[in-house]
Parts: structure tokens; sequence; C-alpha cells
């Protein structure tokens, strides 16, 4: 069964005393005991965000490591992805994200572990990939479209209610048709998506939303996804 979990904000990251997220992410594994690679190319392979995931990970049920492409831990990287049971990407600049991946191979093992049933999870820039197009600031303060993986249909539009600029700016962006319709996705919300269908949406934070957003008669529209609080 293929799955992607698009976080728009939350998890270890954001939200270091609330795992709700997490262990969301982790239940959809057919492991009782997964083994969760985390990727935090987007970040340069920051070592303070890596620390924060085995803190945060080390305290669930699970078998975490990592895969940094500064520092690559083997030769043989394909398998080692391939070996994993969740792949969750870290936030940060899509677009060197992306342009690493491309370098070091990595797109088509990640389609190949999606196809295979392994869990593909991720916040922000880990959110935005998985989508044909998303909203973001890699290159500089104001949101502009970009081009991802297409795995799923559509943009995606993280921290929709986590920065002032990123609601009217996607609208502005799917108004003027230079980005796809898609979804907006507040802060402590997660898309679940099984094969290209989106399954279902659940949230770490009680009041947070998410939304369809796209254009109707030449008007941008918005509407209000239901929401499964996890708390």
């Amino acid at each position: 069964m293929r799955q992607i979990i698009a976080l728009g904000g939350g998890g270890f990251s954001m939200e270091p005393e609330n795992f709700l997220l997490d262990k969301y992410i982790l239940d959809q594994s057919n492991n009782s005991n997964p083994k969760v690679m985390f990727l935090p190319t987007a970040s340069g392979d920051a070592d303070n965000y890596i620390e924060r995931f085995y803190q945060s990970f080390r305290k669930l049920e699970c078998i975490p490591s990592h895969l940094s492409l500064f520092k690559p831990p083997m030769r043989d990287i394909q398998n080692y992805i391939l070996e994993k049971d969740i792949i969750y990407v870290g936030g940060g600049n899509t677009k060197n994200m992306l342009a690493l991946w491309r370098d070091w191979e990595i797109v088509p093992v990640l389609e190949r572990a999606w196809n295979s049933g392994i869990v593909l999870a991720g916040i922000s820039a880990g959110s935005i990939c998985w989508f044909e197009e998303g909203a973001t600031d890699s290159y500089g303060e104001d949101l502009e479209m970009i081009k991802a993986l297409g795995f799923l249909k559509g943009s995606n539009c993280p921290h929709y209610d986590g920065e002032k600029n990123r609601r009217p700016i996607y609208q502005y962006l799917i108004e003027s048709q230079q980005i796809k319709s898609g979804y907006g996705v507040d802060d402590g919300v997660a898309l679940h998506f099984v094969g290209t269908d989106l399954q279902s949406i659940v949230s770490s934070r009680p009041s947070s939303s998410a939304y369809k957003v796209f254009l109707e008669d030449n008007k941008v529209m918005e509407k209000t996804l239901k929401v499964n609080y996890l708390g």
C-alpha cells in the first residue's frame, strides 16, 4: 500500500512535547517497531536538527536512523533507504533539497520506496516535495511556485496559518494561474494519502485546519476540509 503523510507544520521539530503526529506516522507502518529514517537534506543536514530527531524518536517505539548526503553512511545509499519502513523528510530549502536529490539519484529510489509500501512523510519542504508543485520561500522572502516530484497531483502550501503571507500569496498564485490548485495546510495538520487519494486529515492541535484551494469561474475558492484531532 502506497502512503504519503504531508505535514503542514508540527511534529518533533515544531512541537517537541507533542508527539501526536509523529506517533500517527509510526502507526501507519505494518511493523510494530518500524525503522524510520530521517532525511534532513533541506536543512543542509544540520546537526542540531538531526539531534532533535533522535532525541524525540528514541522516546517512541521505533528504530531511528538518518541519511546525510553531506556525510553518507555508505556507498550503497539505495539499499540503505529501501530497508527502512518509514522515510521522514525534514524542512528547509525545497529547491536545494530537490537539486541534491536529483544529483544523488535519490528521486527514483524514493519512488521505488513508495511503490514498495515504505511510508513517505515529511514537514514543510518535506511536505511540498511529494506534489507536482508547491509554494516555497526557497528563493527568498516571497513565496513562489516550485516544481516538485509529482507523486501527488496539484500543489501544496504548508504553514498556511503559521506565516501571515502564506494564505494570501498562495491564493494569488492560484488565482493568477501561476500554480495549480491544491492544499493549504495549517501547522499541526497532516494530509494522509493512500495511493494518490486523500484518505484522511489529522491534527495535533484542536483548532488547526486544512483547505482545498482552487479556481472556479476565474475566482479563487477555499473549501475547509474535515480534520480529525488526534488528542
